[in-house]
């Protein structure tokens, strides 16, 4: 296994950092949610631990509150002492300043452990970045931290660079997490984001490294560039190593669910060339038009130039349509069907269009936009969490 600095903090972590967002469920027949399968995932989390992995994500919703809970049963005794266990708290469960201790408290029971290597703000958007501000949230993490209850404090990001950079600039900040993969380096946060989190010393944890599982699979067309190369790689080692290459990257996240795939994971990031400027210029070349011929594939021409919103029923139109072709871009409904999931949550999904033509008449690229919501919700729709 490949280690790394831990930005400023000076430890050491697996390159390969094991994400518990994705862990192997149980369907029941009839019930509106699937529950995990903790025996495979403690038998999954405890390999991962045996075998040189030794950094934990995890997240206070995750799996219905329930992913904390095996990660610690996985891991207490002789395993915690060897391991860094990292979890999040967000900030809608923050109400008052008591919910954000007491959250903690049930988090570390939860945990089996008597401390957090790393205790993160969850999931911080623009929109309530300043109440975050306002409300201290970092003053009441720090008093955790002088507790000796946290070691570090963080924060995950899910949006663009402009507010990432307000948000590290704001704080010193013991590490960052970001969405980013071969064909985020010019969404999210961007590639910019991995460099200025490296100038300023703050772990950098890369999630999504396979965009929520999509590039391990490619169409016939990307498989072909790939097999150009003269040493044969699977599409999810060329994605890996994409980040890998990265010398700002402390540490990447799998959200496995498969023994086999923990192994696969493990056996790539213990390579003697897993680091830093791994990738040469021909390989390089080959990510690039890798990326170029996905985006070719999407299927409905949309912008995102937001000119059809606002949708007078609440209809997220331009995230729907990229949420449908990502599924046609990769082949695959599946890991985009999740997150479709929470914009039927929000009461933001497709099958709220009551076909009134408004979006329509705005629409620069004359999309007929009623009829292709109707399809995305057919492929999109169905997800159970």
């Amino acid at each position: 296994m490949q280690y790394r600095t831990y930005g400023k903090n000076g430890f050491k972590v697996s390159l390969l950092g094991m994400g518990c967002m994705r862990l192997p469920r149980i369907f029941v027949p009839g019930a509106s949610e699937a529950q995990v399968d903790k025996e495979k995932a403690i038998e999954l989390i405890r390999y991962a631990a045996d075998h040189g992995v030794n950094y934990f994500d995890t997240a206070y919703g995750y799996h219905h509150t329930t992913s904390e809970s095996v990660l610690g049963e996985a891991l207490e005794g002789a395993r915690r002492d060897k391991v860094k266990i990292v979890t999040k708290q967000p900030f809608h469960t923050m109400k008052t300043q008591a919910d954000i201790r007491r959250n903690l408290e049930n988090t570390l029971r939860k945990l089996r452990t008597d401390h957090l290597d790393v205790y993160l703000i969850h999931n911080i958007q623009k929109p309530y970045w300043e109440d975050i501000k306002k409300r201290k949230i970092i003053e009441e993490y720090e008093k955790f931290r002088s507790e000796g209850l946290i070691r570090g404090i963080g924060f995950s990001y899910h949006g663009q660079l402009p507010a990432f950079k307000d948000i590290l600039s704001f704080y010193s900040w013991d590490m960052c997490q970001i969405q980013q993969n071969l064909i985020d380096v010019d969404h999210e946060a961007t590639e910019e984001a991995i460099k200025l989190a490296g100038d300023k010393g703050t772990g950098l944890v890369i999630m999504e490294p396979l965009r929520g599982g999509s590039l391990a699979s490619p169409p016939a067309q990307v498989k072909a560039i790939y097999d150009e190369f003269p040493i044969k790689r699977s599409a999810v080692e060329w994605a890996f190593r994409h980040m890998i290459n990265y010398p700002q990257v402390s540490t990447i996240l799998s959200g496995v669910t498969t023994l086999e795939q923990i192994k696969e994971n493990i056996e790539i990031f213990s390579k003697p060339d897993a680091l830093p400027n791994c990738l040469g210029n021909e390989e390089k070349a080959i990510l690039t038009r890798v990326k170029a011929k996905y985006e070719s594939m999407a299927s409905i021409p949309c912008t995102a130039c937001e000119y059809c919103l606002p949708c007078p029923q609440g209809v997220k139109i331009p995230d729907t349509f990229a949420k449908y072709n990502n599924g046609v871009m990769f082949g695959t409904f599946e890991p985009v069907k999740r997150q479709y999931y929470f914009s039927t949550r929000d009461k933001q999904d497709a099958s709220l269009c009551v076909a009134c033509g408004e979006c329509e008449t705005k629409c620069p690229q004359h999309i007929e936009i009623p009829k292709q919501l109707k399809i995305a919700h057919e492929a999109l729709k169905g997800w159970i969490e």
